[in-house]
This record gives structure tokens, sequence and C-alpha cells, in this order.
């Protein structure tokens, strides 16, 4: 029977994304190949708890909620994280899977709202960006832009400019505690771009703490 390393399963609002303040059922994953400087879920790279399919299933069952958020770490780093996607949507649940964007999305059920987080040069991570990935986009996805400092935004902006991708939302978010946000938010009306600007919500209302 498929297995998971699970570092917690939670309920809480969504703090990013369209859906944000939605309230969620989040899976969060063990293991990430990543060390993005600005990560705020490092907690999650290792130990967790090894459990079977049926019981995360499970879990997620008793939290009812129709949006479950699968996360980590980084999700697509366990080869079983798409028998559990898939078995989630399935289940008439609607899911999205945050990624980080290093690794192959080519195989994520169709019917999941991928997050893909392109990593700016900020997140001293840029050289692990898995381009093809752009490819497996489609309109109901969505990309995300974590961004530390100028620099950072205008490559952003350069890349929303020439990457016209049939993607639902183009999503701006300053690094916590970097990157002043009514700035990020002047840069965004002076470009006129075709943006979300988001906040990390869950912050906001009860800080960088674990399962929330």
């Amino acid at each position: 029977m498929a297995r998971l390393r699970v570092t917690e399963i939670f309920h809480s609002l969504q703090g990013e994304t369209s859906a944000t303040g939605r309230p969620a059922t989040f899976v969060r994953l063990t293991g990430c190949p990543l060390r993005c400087q600005y990560c705020d879920s490092a907690y999650a790279f290792h130990g967790g708890e090894w459990m079977e399919l049926e019981a995360i299933l499970a879990r997620v069952e008793e939290r009812a909620q129709q949006l479950v958020v699968v996360t980590g770490g980084e999700p697509l780093a366990q080869a079983g994280v798409h028998d559990l996607l898939h078995r989630l949507c399935d289940a008439g649940r609607e899911v999205y899977l945050e990624t980080s964007g290093a690794l192959s999305v080519r195989d994520v059920d169709p019917r999941v709202v991928k997050i893909l987080d392109i990593k700016t040069p900020g997140s001293a991570e840029s050289e692990k960006n898995h381009w093809q990935n752009l490819q497996y986009l489609s309109a109901r996805d969505q990309v995300k832009f974590v961004l530390c400092d100028r620099a950072d935004y205008e490559w952003a902006r350069d890349f929303v400019r020439e990457h016209p991708l049939p993607v639902a939302e183009w999503l701006f978010s300053p690094s916590y505690g970097a990157l002043d946000l009514r700035e990020l938010a002047e840069w965004i009306l002076a470009d006129r771009l075709p943006v979300r600007l988001q906040i990390q919500l869950h912050k906001w209302i009860w800080g960088d703490i674990p399962g929330h």
C-alpha cells in the first residue's frame, strides 16, 4: 500500500493564492531538495511520520473541507503524492498543489490546481527552476513569485511580460519581513502589471508558527 512521509495535517485558512481566506485542510509532506534562503517551512525538511494513503485520506475526511492544499516541503519529491492527488480529486475535493517549481509537474492530475513557485535570484535557488514546467500549465493554474527586493521585482516583472502563459493568476508575494508591502504595491501599479499582490494572510493572523 502506498505510503507518504507527512509532517502535519491541519485545518486553517488558505493564506495565499486566489483562494486566500478560505477554510482548507492542509497536508504538508516532508522533504525538499531546495534550500531557499527565506524558507518558512524548514521544519518540514526532515522527520515527519510515515502514513498509509488510506490514513491520510481518513484524516482529510475528518475535517470535511472542500478545499485541500497539498504542500511541503516539496510534495513532488515523494512519488506517492500522485496517488494522493488522484484520490482526493476522486473524492470530489477541490485540490491545490503548492510546488517549488524545481520538479516536473507533467504527471500531476489535470483536475488539480497547480501553484507553481518560480524562484527569483533572491531566493538563492533560481538555478533550480525546471523551465519545462511552463508547458504543463493550464488556465486553471497559478504562478507565484516570492520577492526579496527591487531586483527580484524587476526580474519577475520582465518574466511576466515575456511569457504570455495561459494561467489564471500571476501572484506577487513580498518575502516576509524583507520587502515593504506598500513599496511592492506601488511598483505594481506604476508598471500596470496584470498580477495579484498577495500577502501570507496566515502569518498576519497567527504569526510565523507551524500548523497555520
